[in-house]
């Protein structure tokens, strides 16, 4: 009865997760992809507790009793004058008894995966995949990326709450936040003010508390996906160097900026915007300048927001020579 009682709950968890999955893959749901592994850590986990406190004991008292019937059985037959009998014994049996059902193979045979995926994911390196234009020419479309989650703190999972502090976000910095309209989305950009800066975007140049960031002409970018040549400069900001691109095609001003927290901080304009970032807020900008949707769109990334560092590029399956750090 409880075989068949686990094998049926066991059955109808995974099909939950199974469901979740599939709502998600299809864009019924909203996906949330860590709070999918924490709940899988957690049920696996405790079916990984009961198989080592519960589960396998029964299994080996079960085991141990048709042992001990066998060899009584035997005993009876050698007072009887029986010295003939099955040479195979017992075994076939007490490893029947003793293999994991199916509901264990699947639930706790995988939380020692599961764990150690959690972990580092939650905690240490999240991969990403860039699925836009918005940072080139620093990250490519299809660039897999790793994510440093510990560089500003320790986060809880799920409600990614800061426990542990670590270095602040920089100027330069490329991170990695929760969309700030959208916060089920992970967005990626450049630092580019953080709290108590004036940042000024006018005429397609950056300036930071009135001094004009470094901006230094490089020969034009060609992107192999639109087969179109952008005007490419070189920028410094934060100690950190990189390219930026413009499109001549693309006016000055920002079009479609929407009502955002602190908005009164920015000022919009023909040539561009100023914002002074507030307390705890970031601003952030596409390295893509005129094909990007960042701050001078959507305003400030608060602090809660942060999800971590982009450091390496692990692989690019359409181009191997893009494996490698950034700036």
């Amino acid at each position: 009865m409880q075989q068949s009682t686990m094998s049926g709950l066991t059955a109808v968890v995974l099909g939950l997760f199974g469901a979740y999955a599939g709502a998600w893959y299809l864009g019924m749901v909203d996906g949330n992809f860590a709070l999918l592994l924490l709940l899988a850590t957690v049920v696996t986990g405790v079916y990984w507790v009961a198989e080592k406190w519960r589960f396998k004991p029964q299994r080996e008292r079960a085991a141990q009793q048709l042992a001990e019937q066998h060899g009584q059985r035997m005993e009876e037959l050698k007072r009887q004058g029986i010295t003939k009998f099955d040479t195979e014994g017992i075994e076939p049996a007490r490893q029947k008894l003793l293999a994991q059902p199916w509901w264990l193979d699947w639930t706790a045979g995988l939380f020692p995966v599961i764990l150690v995926v959690f972990v580092l994911r939650s905690f240490l390196f999240e991969p990403f995949k860039i699925p836009s234009g918005s940072m080139i020419p620093t990250l490519l479309v299809g660039d897999l990326i790793l994510v440093n989650k510990f560089h500003y703190g320790v986060r809880l999972p799920v409600i990614n709450k800061k426990i542990i502090a670590n270095h602040e976000p920089q100027r330069g910095d490329v991170m990695v936040f929760r969309y700030p309209p959208q916060p089920s989305l992970d967005y990626i950009k450049r630092v580019v003010g953080v709290p108590g800066d004036e940042v000024a975007y006018l005429n397609k140049r950056l300036t930071v508390n009135g001094q004009p960031v470094p901006h230094v002409a490089r020969p034009d970018f060609f992107d192999a996906d639109t087969m179109r040549y952008s005007k490419q400069f070189q920028e410094q900001l934060g100690g950190k160097t990189f390219g930026v691109l413009n499109d001549d095609g693309r006016p000055a001003f920002i079009p479609g900026a929407t009502e955002f927290p602190f908005h009164d901080q920015c000022r919009y304009s023909a040539e561009g915007v100023v914002c002074k970032v507030p307390d705890g807020q970031y601003f952030m900008m596409g390295d893509n300048r005129d094909n990007s949707l960042d701050s001078r769109y959507w305003g400030f990334v608060p602090e809660a927001n942060i999800v971590g560092k982009a450091f390496f590029v692990w692989m690019n399956f359409g181009n191997f020579k893009r494996i490698g750090s950034f700036e």
